[in-house]
């Protein structure tokens, strides 16, 4: 019996799943609260399932570089569904299919159970703000948040690029214009210098993938504006070592200088869950580019930076374990959970004891 997708997608939705998998040789399968679980009654997926389900919403651009032997990453809407981020690829069995489920409006802040210091970012004017973590740790929407609290406390132009874009930001205070990769530009760092031309004062760029994108970036957020991504790493310093460590070697001290001029500040979040094993909770760390923040920074002391966190606090900054802790005391996680995502577990021991 074959699937049918707009059913697969009613049961994920209806499950409050984040994301649907369809993988040959398993039955399709969705993310609760970070955790899989198969659709039960479902037949197994066959080699081309995936392909079938899930081709009808390629451009032809697209169905030339799936044929080509690429993997294809792009967007599409159900009536009645949502809308919804997929990724067609191959594996040695197959076509697969990985599907994220997209809000259709941009949460409240406040339901997301962050530290209001992070909120704060929303009020500067120039800089370069990173969110980092882990696949599926809430990054993107995050950003959406401050995107939308910018939106309706400024008069600016913002421009968001993004692969594809996940929240629909509507004019409000602020003109919004969304750029989405493969449809309107080539690529992350071919749209961002674009948008320089384009008079933004706000860019979101959805990842900081590559050297190129990493430079125009910086640069960017160097001659005022304000520009937010996210990164693939555990904690902050990492995030400030990875931008770092893509450049040559040559240029490595130019692109600290820029860093410690230009960064405004990195949050770190995990999603943790419950005790309960319900729902999940944001772990965070929080640094805010200080003056002893910049300073590690240009120096190439950014082992230094985890103590620096530690005795910021007046300036609004946490560590990862701080955050981990709390959630642990106040009964919200266990502990060996808080373990699995801390950086520094010796740190965590003594805020526990």
């Amino acid at each position: 019996m074959p699937h049918d997708l707009d059913h697969l997608l009613s049961e994920a939705v209806s499950r409050g799943a984040s994301d649907l998998l369809i993988v040959p040789g398993s039955v399709p399968v969705i993310r609760v609260n970070g955790s899989l679980a198969p659709l039960a009654g479902e037949p197994p997926v066959q080699a081309e399932d995936a392909h079938d389900l899930l081709a009808p919403f390629l451009s032809p651009a697209e169905a030339q570089r799936f044929r080509s032997g690429e993997s294809v990453d792009y967007s599409f809407e159900r009536a009645g569904l949502g809308r919804f981020r997929c990724n067609l690829h191959r594996n040695r069995a197959g076509s697969a299919g990985a599907l994220r489920l997209l809000p259709e409006t941009v949460p409240d802040f406040a339901r997301l159970n962050l530290p209001p210091q992070v909120a704060r970012f929303a009020e500067m004017h120039k800089g370069f703000l990173l969110v980092v973590g882990p696949t599926g740790a809430g990054k993107t929407t995050t950003l959406a948040c401050l995107i939308d609290m910018i939106n309706s406390r400024r008069a600016v132009h913002i421009v968001t690029i993004e692969d594809p874009v996940e929240y629909r930001h509507r004019h409000r205070m602020a003109l919004v214009e969304q750029i989405e990769i493969g449809t309107d530009a080539g690529s992350f760092a071919d749209a961002l210098r674009h948008a320089l031309r384009q008079d933004p004062d706000v860019i979101l760029v959805g990842e900081m993938r590559d050297l190129d994108t990493i430079g125009i970036a910086l640069t960017a957020a160097e001659t005022g504006h304000l520009v937010l991504s996210t990164m693939h790493t555990n904690d902050t310093s990492q995030a400030i070592d990875r931008i770092v460590d893509v450049f040559p070697a040559h240029q490595q001290n130019q692109v600290r200088q820029q860093l410690s001029l230009s960064l405004s500040g990195v949050v770190a979040q995990h999603l943790v869950p419950t005790a309960a094993g319900d729902a999940r909770v944001p772990a965070v760390e929080i640094l805010v580019a200080t003056d002893a923040i910049r300073n590690l920074i240009r120096t190439s002391k950014t082992h230094l930076i985890y103590s620096a966190l530690s005795t910021g606090r007046p300036q609004g900054m946490q560590t990862l374990e701080e955050s981990l802790a709390a959630h642990v005391k106040a009964g919200r996680i266990a502990r060996d959970e808080a373990l699995l995502r801390s950086t520094h577990p010796e740190e965590l021991g003594a805020l526990l004891r």
